[in-house]
């Protein structure tokens, strides 16, 4: 990954002042993902050139590091070494933190001019949007220039590679320059390397401040840059639209966002849910049937309720990956002993899932083929039995509420199907009528009159 930032102008070596970066030598800074090294290609009084550069370990990606995805072929092929993604957001706050806030003790008078500068970010993934660059760059007064290339110059019937080298000139102070390319980077490819939370928010606030809520696509960078975290771009978008209508440059971001109404991820409700559905069944033994990495298995443990927890999942490295989530290195010896975690498919019938009083399945159906659908209903409500099965599954109808899916898309590129709530309720009514159990139906998180809640879940219960 790549960055050029060149000043054109007067006494241009200044910009080593100005980057707290000294053009005479290379320098370099170790990162969790690799290292950075910032150099000087072309040095003279009228034009000077600092260059950021990436080097990110693969193998560091592949290992789950950073960057990577849960198991499969992208972790070995993807493009997260050389694309310019968020890792180089990351890199610039990290590297030129102190430019970004503007600070130049020994020429403070320099950071608060506008100077003639020229960036370009190499490899900046667009997926062949062409207007996309012009629109986040140009109402910021930059002129945008943009170089596509084919994806192999010896087949060109690949087409065009959805990568540009992206190339912004305008009359701008290094500090906004540096803070428009952090949070654009992102709105380009979406896919950030690390674990959003909500301090995310202050991060966008803080580097828009300014700029951001007077932007005529100031909602599309925002739902972009929260791109899985749509509760995030809620909460910002609110705050950025009140300080466009007052007019103001500064708002207390923390006080604002507890006057909004809190949002909760979709997934941390559903957990919620399902953990107060096990507890109100008064069940004191339960199995967490495609525990995942563990999340709910997590809850349960602490329920001083239960007595017992299964967990069993299909892949081997995400019950790896959930006995980290759970410490079971270090765990106390009375959760150790309340614990049970085995490596199953719920496709056959397996002994060890009887004797539980409840069976989760949380987000799990929707993964399976539909023809192995029987199966699983035999192994689970025929041979294993509990007195009581909490099923959740995505509600297929929901989906035209989230902008960025295709019409007929799913919501996981894993999900084998998606039920409306009149299939899920057909399905609920032949589990009913073929295994003798009766079952509620209900919605998990926001309400939508027309399509109904995101999640829908099902507590069946035995008779007798």
């Amino acid at each position: 990954m790549l960055l050029t930032i060149t000043y054109e102008g007067l006494n241009t070596q200044e910009l080593g002042f100005l980057l707290h970066k000294n053009p005479d030598r290379t320098q370099q800074f170790k990162l969790n993902y690799g290292k950075a090294y910032v150099f000087y290609p072309e040095v003279s009084d009228e034009r000077t050139t600092a260059a950021l550069l990436l080097d990110i370990d693969p193998l560091d990606l592949a290992k789950g590091k950073v960057g990577s995805k849960e198991g499969g072929l992208f972790d070995y092929v993807n493009d997260r070494p050389y694309a310019s993604t968020s890792f180089m957001s990351t890199a610039i706050s990290r590297v030129f933190g102190t430019a970004m806030n503007g600070r130049c003790d020994k020429k403070q008078e320099l950071a608060d001019t506008p100077l003639d500068l020229t960036a370009c970010i190499y490899s900046l993934k667009d997926n062949i949007n062409e207007d996309l660059a012009k629109e986040m760059f140009e109402p910021l007064g930059y002129s945008v220039d943009t170089k596509r290339t084919t994806l192999n110059e010896s087949f060109p019937e690949w087409g065009d590679a959805p990568y540009v080298n992206l190339t912004i000139k305008g009359r701008v102070k290094l500090s906004e320059l540096l803070n428009h390319i952090y949070v654009m980077i992102p709105v380009f490819d979406r896919q950030k390397h690390y674990y959003s939370t909500e301090e995310e928010i202050k991060k966008l606030l803080d580097h828009g401040e300014g700029w951001l809520a007077n932007h005529p696509y100031k909602e599309r960078i925002t739902k972009r840059f929260f791109a899985v975290k749509r509760n995030y771009a809620r909460k910002a978008l609110d705050i950025l639209l009140d300080e466009d209508e007052s007019g103001e440059g500064s708002i207390d971001v923390d006080n604002t966002l507890e006057e909004k109404e809190e949002h909760i991820p979709l997934n941390d409700r559903r957990m919620e849910t399902v953990k107060n559905a096990v507890i109100a069944s008064g069940a004191t033994s339960v199995i967490d049937l495609g525990c995942g990495e563990g999340r709910l298995t997590a809850m349960l443990l602490k329920e001083q309720q239960i007595k017992r927890v299964g967990a069993c999942d299909v892949s081997v490295n995400t019950l790896e990956k959930a006995a980290r989530r759970l410490h079971i290195d270090r765990m106390q010896p009375y959760l150790e002993n309340k614990l049970t975690l085995m490596q199953a498919s719920l496709t056959y019938r397996d002994k060890r899932f009887e004797g539980y009083d409840c069976a989760c399945m949380v987000e799990v159906l929707e993964h399976i083929e539909p023809a192995r659908i029987p199966a699983v209903e035999r192994s689970v409500f025929e041979f294993a039995s509990p007195h009581t099965v909490i099923v959740t599954t995505p509600n297929r109808e929901y989906n035209v509420n989230y902008e960025f899916m295709a019409e007929d898309a799913l919501r996981h590129h894993d999900h084998r199907f998606e039920w409306s709530r009149k299939e899920f309720g057909d399905w609920t009514k032949h589990i009913c009528d073929t295994f003798s159990y009766t079952c509620e139906i209900t919605g998990i998180g926001d309400l939508d009159e027309k399509m109904g809640t995101p999640t829908q879940m099902g507590v069946f219960t035995k008779n007798g």
